[in-house]
């Protein structure tokens, strides 16, 4: 067999473990943020619900912000421990726990049988599901990146990036299944645990897929050079502190407006429109298909017209046409409510796929899973933590959508500004050897 073939294979088997782990664990991010919208908080803040239901309402999209504070957590262990051991046993462990966590939900009592129990322990599992999410992407980011063909890294990047779009259609379109084929009565009662328990077959399948990649190239240079023996994260906050909060920035609007469309339009349009569900789950998971398309063609864009011109494109149509997307939603038709959302995921998109690349060029190799973990995780806090609770605050406080609107606008102007800020990184070096010629590398010292 020839190298190149070789090669071929092993680049589409890093390609496919990114791509299913990422998938997974975005399945079980959005199947409680979506079950939460619309569900969790009867079933575990249930005197709350009866009495206020709109402080409910904001508590339970509360609980989905708690497990963000976790990610940095999550992203320091994973990217210390995947700068010193390697991508591949972090991405490994970080889909086990996800998957754990998210199946324990399934099982969980609810406060009709535990009492206030319930939801102390629905925030345990979320404070897992939030350690473990910290840690993944940034793994499975680099393990694509790293793969890469220099002239392709924002196409392989996009990989691990169209997990979202697919999680959610696997996710919202399960609970459409669910909801069309039992009564409300049986999905209140058992069918909603369901989606969770099946994380354990989505577990099993990604184990395997991620067990049969090769270690990132990069790493394997650094694992020669003894560069694992390393401080990571002293090096980093000493000398790339700037790059982790550019990549905190950069990341906000897209991951505030991505979650705006994962769990506060589907509570909005169900309890506030008082649109059907059923047809409301379907819309958006085809809305939910533009946002696959445009990844995949925005990380191939950025490897044509660079990381920041391509972010700038997307960042342009999601401030152009968040706005009108409330309006078409406020009508109450489902049609326009799935077209709104479908346009506004060519924004998503295209602000989402050259993120891997452009992160993974920002930092040295030596803390590069650290860097790109942690500036995901402190951007995720400032944009999607408590994006769905800010807009029921909003609402609640305005009676308008309109001002969540401009509230998602005033987060795209900045991250606008900060992808201005980090400039073009496409060619970027990447290896160990060049950022040695560059000064940017140096022998451990041992005796630290």
């Amino acid at each position: 067999m020839s190298q190149s073939t070789t090669r071929t294979q092993e680049e589409r088997r890093v390609l496919a473990g990114t791509l299913v782990g990422t998938t997974i664990e975005w399945y079980d991010f959005f199947i409680f943020a979506q079950l939460t919208a619309t569900l969790l908080t009867p079933l575990f803040l249930e005197p709350l619900g009866q009495s206020n239901p709109g402080v409910a309402q904001i508590l339970s999209f509360a609980m989905i912000g708690i497990s963000f504070f976790f990610r940095p957590l999550g992203a320091v262990v994973a990217g210390h421990l995947g700068d010193k051991f390697g991508r591949k046993r972090i991405l490994v462990l970080t889909l086990i726990l996800m998957g754990v966590a998210t199946t324990l939900v399934g099982l969980l009592p609810t406060y009709a049988q535990i009492g206030v129990a319930a939801p102390i322990m629905l925030v345990f599992m979320r404070i897992l599901q939030g350690f473990s999410a910290g840690g993944e992407w940034g793994g499975a980011a680099l393990m694509s990146v790293e793969h890469a063909p220099d002239h392709r890294r924002g196409f392989f990047g996009a990989f691990p990036q169209i997990g979202v779009p697919i999680g959610m259609i696997l996710a919202t379109g399960l609970l459409f299944v669910l909801r069309i084929s039992m009564t409300p009565e049986q999905f209140m009662s058992w069918g909603w645990r369901i989606p969770f328990l099946l994380s354990v077959v989505l577990i099993v399948v990604g184990y395997m897929i991620r067990r049969a990649v090769e270690e990132s190239p990069v790493f394997k240079q650094l694992a020669q050079r003894k560069a694992s023996e390393h401080t990571p994260l002293r090096d980093l906050f000493r000398t790339n502190a700037k790059q982790v909060i550019q990549a905190a920035l950069v990341f906000i609007s897209n991951n505030a407006v991505g979650y705006i469309v994962i769990a506060f339009f589907i509570s909005y349009t169900t309890k506030v429109l008082q649109m059907p569900l059923a047809p409301v789950l379907l819309a958006t998971t085809i809305g939910s298909v533009g946002w696959l398309i445009f990844t995949l063609l925005g990380g191939w864009l950025s490897d044509k017209l660079g990381r920041r011109n391509t972010f700038l494109i997307g960042y342009g149509i999601v401030f152009v046409w968040i706005i009108p997307t409330f309006m078409l939603t406020d009508t109450g038709s489902l049609f326009l409510y799935g077209l709104s959302i479908f346009i506004l995921t060519m924004g998503l998109g295209l602000s989402y796929g050259p993120q891997s690349a452009m992160y993974a060029e920002m930092f040295p190799a030596h803390i590069r899973f650290s860097g790109i973990s942690i500036g995901y995780a402190i951007g995720a806090i400032l944009g999607g933590a408590f994006a769905s609770t800010v807009a029921q605050i909003l609402l609640e406080a305005t009676g308008m959508s309109i001002s969540i609107a401009i509230y998602l606008m005033v987060l795209t102007v900045i991250s606008v500004a900060a992808v201005i800020w980090v400039g073009e990184t496409r060619g970027n070096n990447l290896h160990v050897e060049d950022l040695e010629e560059q000064g940017e590398f140096s022998e451990p010292n041992t005796t630290a």
